[in-house]
């Protein structure tokens, strides 16, 4: 095991991982720029199913195009290809165009193939995803716009979703802003009016706001936001996030999602970080390794891949394209909070799984899971309402962009 461990540390092994992860997302990011882009209706297409095949009559959700929004702008500016800036462009007027509410302001959840609305409540989740969205395209390309509209998403969360009682953000609105009986994300979800999700999909983006806009009131509610995940989401006792939630942080479920655990361990880490929070650094430190050893502990199979949840005792053992992403950048910040390459093993062993089993050498992109006998699930989309670049491209950009930063440390 100790031959094993310095030669993951190795300056030569690192770089052979460079290679590895970068010629991925060139070739993640070759399916969306060719198989996506839907030149008739415009936009991108709505559905392409698991054998690549081509959905024109589907439906387009707010979620996806704000992050082929997101993930074109990080990786124009990750690479400096201006064919992803282009790319970028097209989803920004599409979101404007079509999703934008012109009357009420905000983006509304769904519209069918030629742009008509079909679905126009507001879910908090979508106007945190149009603030992640916008602010990265402001990043890439300096455009005042994208910033205002950034800007404006994060008041109407403020002032329309914010619970000023109990804190937090109710999880969906009307369009009209009037509330809804049924807020739940998706079908799946309960139907609370507080999820550990939406809370983790609003911190996310006012992060990345706070980078180009560095506001005080926005650190503020940062601030507030990583305190209610220390006092009212994590689970002391388990290790893991509790999700769902009524008004006043009772819990209602039992259930783990171990994606989410160690995906919210590094977005709480980086909130942290880049705000300065005013909570003292070692307390979300502390909070994120304790949730990422939870998922190694509770979630982490024997072949390096990571389950999708648990329900009580009841554990469902799929693989999900993006709970693979998310454990390799959480893995890998707690290497860097704890120096321990324990965590960088771990990233190599995900990263081998996605390689042999969740990687469609056929079809393009990642397969979105697979089984314990690692079979793909072949009725799940390539590209639809919850299948995006963004999780798949924003792993390998961060574990690129850390590797390369190691390298830095250790050349002097």
């Amino acid at each position: 095991m100790k031959k094993e461990t310095a030669h993951i540390a190795s300056t030569v092994f690192k770089e052979s991982l460079l290679v590895e992860m970068e010629k991925e997302l060139e070739r993640i990011l070759n399916f969306w720029s060719t198989k996506a882009v839907d030149e008739k209706n415009g936009g991108f297409i709505g559905q392409i199913n698991s054998f690549g095949n081509i959905n024109q009559q589907a439906s387009k959700g707010a979620v996806l195009n704000a992050r082929i929004l997101w993930t074109f702008s990080a990786v124009y500016r990750h690479c400096g290809n201006k064919n992803y800036l282009s790319l970028a462009t097209r989803a920004y007027n599409y979101l404007i165009q079509y999703f934008w509410d012109k009357k009420n302001g905000g983006l509304i959840w769904e519209v069918d193939c030629k742009g008509n609305p079909t679905n126009t409540r507001k879910q908090a989740y979508a106007q945190g995803f149009g603030i992640y969205a916008f602010s990265e395209y402001y990043r890439a390309g300096g455009k005042q716009d994208s910033l205002q509209y950034a800007q404006t998403l994060y008041m109407i969360l403020e002032k329309k979703f914010k619970d000023n009682k109990y804190g937090g953000y109710v999880e969906a609105l009307k369009c009209d802003w009037t509330p809804l009986t049924d807020m739940r994300l998706s079908p799946r979800d309960y139907n609370s009016p507080k999820s550990m999700n939406t809370h983790l999909h609003i911190l996310e983006p006012y992060t990345n706001l706070y980078r180009v806009w560095p506001d005080k009131q926005l650190q503020n509610d940062i601030s507030e936001l990583i305190d209610i995940f220390l006092q009212k989401i994590i689970d002391v006792s388990s290790g893991h996030f509790n999700l769902f939630f009524d008004m006043d942080w009772s819990v209602e479920s039992s259930i783990v999602s171990f994606g989410h655990d160690i995906e919210g361990a590094w977005l709480l880490h980086e909130a942290a970080v880049e705000t300065r929070s005013l909570q003292p650094i070692e307390t979300i430190q502390k909070a994120a390794t304790m949730l990422v050893d939870s998922t190694i502990k509770d979630g982490f199979c024997d072949d390096g891949s990571v389950f999708y949840e648990k329900n009580g005792q009841l554990m469902d053992t799929d693989r999900h394209w993006w709970v693979q992403a998310e454990a390799m950048i959480g893995l890998m910040d707690a290497r860097e909070i704890t120096k321990d390459n324990h965590y960088l093993e771990k990233v190599v062993g995900v990263w081998r799984f996605i390689q042999q089993h969740i990687v469609d050498r056929k079809n393009g992109e990642w397969f979105w899971s697979v089984d314990s006998n690692n079979n793909p699930d072949l009725n799940e989309d390539k590209v639809g309402f919850w299948k995006c670049p963004y999780h798949n491209c924003r792993a390998l950009t961060e574990l690129i962009k850390r590797l390369q930063k190691q390298f830095l440390k250790e050349k002097g």
